[in-house]
C-alpha cells in the first residue's frame, strides 16, 4: 500500500508540473501575440531591413553575329544608415555641410533635403534615400570623393545599392521584335521582367538568379555581404541581321515619310529555316513621327484583310483539287462584274479591261473579277471545300511564334451568321478574312520551299559563358502544302507576275524574282470602308528571290499611303530595296561570262532601222540581213543575240508590246484603231490583245513603262 502511495504521488507531481508548463506556454504565446507585438515586429523589420536581394545582372539579347541588341548595365541608389554610430557622432556638427555638399551633387534644392534628412535622422532611418537619381560607376566614384563623404564624416553611413537597367545600343531598331521590360504582370513590385517580344519569349533564359546579402558594419562602416551571389541570365543569340535590319527599316522609313502612311512593316525571312533575318515596324506617332510603336507584322493591329496577295492560295486551292488549270480561260469582260447583290471592279475598269484570260494571267493582272469567277464557278454548290482547302494552307491556325499579342486569324466558314451571299467571291481575292503579314509570308515561304511550311523562328541559340545550352532548330508546320504539280504551277505564275504582270517594274539585270502586288481597300475599324468620303488602302507585294533557287522571302506592307495606293508602286519599291541589298549582302553575285550575254539590253521592238542603229549606240552586234519582216525584235537563245522578224497580219491587231511608242502608234493608227496612251517609255501592255480582229475606230490602251 505504501509503494502504490508513492506511485500515485510521483505521477501526480509530475501531471501537475505538466499542467504548470503548458499554463506558462499559454501565457507565452498569450504575451507574444498580444502584448509584445510591437517588440517582436520591431524585431523582424531589423532582420528584413538587414537583408538584401542582390539583383542577377539580366541576359543579353544579340544579333546573329553576337553584336548586342539590348543588355543591362549597373546603376547606382545611394542610401545613408543614419544609426551608424560614426554618424550620429558628427550629425550635429556637420548636418548642414552634409546637406549642401549632397544637394549640390545631385542638384536638387537644400532646404527640401534638409527637411528630409532631419526627419529621418529623428526617426533613426537605417535606410535612408539621398536622391532618386540612378549612378552610373563614375557618378558613384565621384560622389564618394566629397569631403563630406570621408570615413571622418558621412561615409561609414553610406549604403550603395546596385541594379541594372536595360539599354539597346541601336536605339529603337527593332525594338517592338526585342521587347521590353516591366514591373511585373501582376503590377506588384516584383522586380523588372520581359514583356512581349524576345524579352518575354525568352524569359527563363535570359532572367537570371537572384542573390542574397546581409549588412554588416565592419569598422565603423556599412557593407553588404553576400550571402548567396547571383547568377547572371543567359546570352540570347536572334536571327537578326544587323547590317539588313538597318537598311530594311531605313527603306521602309523613306517610303512611309514620302507616303504619309499610317502604318508599315516588312520582314525578310530566309526561305528554308523560317529564319527572320530583318523585320521593321513603323507607326505614326502623335508628333507626326515614325518609330516602332506596335508590332504590325503579327499583332492584332495589323490582322486585317490581305487583298490581292491572297489571290494566290486562292487559284491553288482550285488547281490543286483539279478543277482548274493555269491554262483555262475566264472572261473579266471590261473590268465589272455584277455577282448577285454586289459589283466587283478590276483595277484597270475604264481602259477596256483585260478580257478573256487565262488563270496565269488572272494573277499576273491581279484581276479580282477573274479569281471570283474561278472560285464561284468551282465551289458555289460546296463553298466548304474551298475554305477547308484554305484551313489545311494553315490560315485559320495561329503561328504560335510565342510573342505576347500575336494576332490570331480569321477565316469565314459557310454556316456563319456573317457568311453572306458574296462572301464566296470576296473571299477569292482577300477580302472578309483576316490574318497578319507574317502569316502572309510563311504562305509563300512555303512556295519558295517547294511546298514545306516553316515556322517563322526568331532566335538561333541560348549561350552560357560560351557554352551552348540550347539551340532552335527549324520548325516545319507543313511538310507538303499541296502537291508538288501545284507548287510549280504557282511558282510560274508568280514568275509571270513579276515579267510580265503588275510586278514588272521590279525586275532587275542581275536576279529573277517571284512575287504578288497587293493593293486593298481596308474598313476604318467599325466604320466601313468610306469615313468623311475618304478611303484608305493598303499596299503590299509579298515575293522571294532569286525565283529559279529561293534563297530569301520578304514581304512589304503600308497602311495608309496618300496619293498613289498601289502595291506596285507604294510597297514595290521597298521590296525591290530589300532584295537588292540582301542579294549584295548574303548571296554570291552572277557573274556573267564576256563571251556570252545573259541579259538582253533594253532595245525596243520596232522597225528594221531604229533596231539597227539603237544596237550600234550600245554596241551590241546583231544580224538582220536575211529577214523579210519589216519589224525585228532581239532575243536571248541560249546565250546568244537572236534578231527575229515579226509578221503584220492585215485585218488583225498587231503585237505592239515591247515596242517604241512612235512606232507602235503608227502601225495602230495605220490599221484605224484610236490610241489611248498611259505612262512613258515602250509598250508594256495593249488593252486589246493582239491577233484580235481589228474594229475600225475601236480605241486601244497603250501602257508604256
Amino acid at each position: 500500500m505504501e509503494i502504490r502511495n508513492k506511485i500515485v504521488f510521483r505521477l501526480g507531481f509530475v501531471y501537475f508540473l505538466a499542467v504548470l508548463l503548458g499554463i506558462v506556454i499559454l501565457g507565452k504565446l498569450f504575451l507574444v501575440q498580444t502584448v509584445d507585438t510591437g517588440k517582436w515586429k520591431t524585431i523582424i523589420k531589423n532582420l528584413e531591413d538587414n537583408e538584401s536581394v542582390i539583383p542577377a545582372r539580366r541576359g543579353s539579347i544579340c544579333a546573329d553575329d553576337g553584336s548586342i541588341l539590348a543588355t543591362s548595365v549597373p546603376y547606382y541608389q545611394l542610401r545613408m544608415d543614419l544609426s551608424a554610430p560614426r554618424v550620429k557622432k558628427v550629425f550635429e556638427t556637420y548636418s548642414e555641410k552634409f546637406s549642401s555638399e549632397v544637394s549640390a551633387f545631385f542638384n536638387i534644392s537644400e532646404r527640401d533635403f534638409k527637411v528630409r534628412l532631419l526627419k529621418a535622422y529623428k526617426n533613426q532611418s537605417r535606410w535612408f534615400l539621398l536622391d532618386s537619381k540612378k549612378l552610373d560607376y563614375r557618378e558613384l566614384n565621384k560622389f564618394k570623393k566629397l569631403d563630406i563623404m570621408s570615413r571622418l564624416y558621412f561615409g561609414s553611413g553610406l549604403i550603395v545599392v546596385g541594379e541594372s537597367e536595360r539599354i539597346m545600343p541601336y536605339g529603337d531598331m527593332a525594338s517592338r521584335t526585342i521587347g521590353s521590360l516591366n514591373k511585373g504582370i501582376y503590377g506588384g513590385n516584383h522586380g523588372k521582367i520581359g514583356y512581349g517580344g524576345i524579352e518575354g519569349m525568352m524569359e527563363s533564359y535570359l532572367v537570371g538568379e537572384k542573390g542574397k546579402s546581409i549588412k554588416k558594419n565592419l569598422s565603423g562602416r556599412w557593407v553588404n555581404v553576400p550571402v548567396k551571389e547571383p547568377e547572371e541570365g543567359k546570352k540570347v543569340i536572334t536571327t537578326i541581321n544587323v547590317v539588313l535590319q538597318n537598311y530594311i527599316e531605313n527603306a521602309l522609313m523613306e517610303q512611309m515619310k514620302k507616303s504619309s502612311a499610317e502604318w508599315g512593316t516588312a520582314i525578310l525571312m530566309k526561305v528554308n529555316t523560317g529564319e527572320i533575318k530583318a523585320i521593321a515596324n513603323l507607326g505614326c506617332t502623335k508628333e507626326g513621327t515614325y518609330s516602332e510603336i506596335y508590332n504590325y507584322s503579327l499583332g492584332h493591329a495589323g490582322c486585317g484583310e490581305p487583298g490581292s496577295t491572297f489571290k494566290l492560295p486562292s487559284l491553288m486551292a482550285a488547281i490543286e483539287e483539279g478543277l482548274v488549270d493555269t491554262s483555262d480561260i475566264f472572261d473579266t469582260g471590261i473590268g465589272k462584274w455584277d455577282y448577285k447583290d454586289q459589283t466587283i471592279y478590276d483595277s484597270d475598269y475604264g481602259h477596256g479591261g483585260h478580257g478573256a484570260i487565262s488563270v496565269k494571267k488572272i494573277l499576273e493582272y491581279s484581276s479580282n473579277i477573274g479569281a471570283a469567277k474561278v472560285i464561284t464557278s468551282c465551289y458555289e454548290n460546296h463553298p466548304k471545300d474551298f475554305i477547308d482547302r484554305l484551313c489545311n494552307f494553315g490560315f485559320n491556325k495561329s503561328l504560335n511564334i510565342g510573342f505576347a499579342g500575336e494576332a490570331v486569324p480569321y477565316v469565314k466558314y459557310p454556316g456563319d451568321k456573317d457568311w453572306w451571299g458574296t462572301s464566296l467571291a470576296w473571299i477569292s481575292f482577300g477580302y472578309e478574312i483576316k490574318i497578319t503579314p507574317l502569316h502572309t509570308l510563311t504562305f509563300y515561304n512555303a512556295v519558295a520551299n517547294n511546298g514545306v511550311m516553316v515556322k517563322p523562328r526568331f532566335i538561333s541559340e541560348v549561350r552560357e559563358n560560351g557554352t551552348l545550352v540550347k539551340s532552335f532548330d527549324t520548325e516545319v508546320i507543313n511538310s507538303s502544302i499541296c502537291s508538288e504539280s501545284t507548287i510549280n504551277k504557282a511558282k510560274a505564275m508568280l514568275e509571270g507576275v513579276c515579267t510580265e504582270g503588275t510586278g514588272r517594274f521590279l525586275t532587275n539585270p542581275y536576279f529573277p524574282i517571284a512575287g504578288k502586288t497587293g493593293t486593298a481597300q481596308i474598313a476604318y475599324q467599325n466604320k466601313g470602308y468610306t469615313s468623311g468620303g475618304h478611303k484608305k488602302y493598303q499596299a503590299s507585294f509579298v515575293g522571294y528571290f532569286p525565283a529559279d533557287n529561293p534563297k530569301y522571302s520578304a514581304i512589304v506592307v503600308i497602311v495608309g499611303p496618300q496619293g498613289s495606293y498601289y502595291g506596285a508602286s507604294v510597297a514595290g519599291p521597298v521590296f525591290k530595296k530589300i532584295i537588292g541589298k540582301t542579294y549584295a549582302t548574303m548571296l554570291q553575285y552572277r557573274e556573267t561570262s564576256k563571251d556570252s550575254v545573259s541579259v538582253i539590253p533594253d532595245i525596243a521592238k520596232g522597225f528594221r532601222s531604229e533596231v539597227r542603229l539603237t544596237a550600234q549606240k550600245i554596241g551590241l552586234n546583231i544580224k538582220t540581213d536575211g529577214i523579210g519582216q519589216p519589224l525585228l525584235k532581239v532575243e536571248n537563245d541560249q546565250n546568244r543575240v537572236k534578231t527575229i522578224g515579226c509578221s503584220i497580219v492585215t485585218g488583225e491587231v498587231p503585237d505592239v508590246k515591247g515596242m517604241g511608242l512612235s512606232d507602235a502608234v503608227y502601225l495602230l493608227e495605220k490599221e484605224g484603231l484610236k490610241v489611248n496612251i498611259i505612262g512613258v517609255g515602250k509598250v508594256i501592255n495593249q488593252s486589246v490583245p493582239a491577233g484580235n480582229k481589228i474594229i475600225k475606230g475601236e480605241t486601244i490602251r497603250l501602257e508604256l513603262g
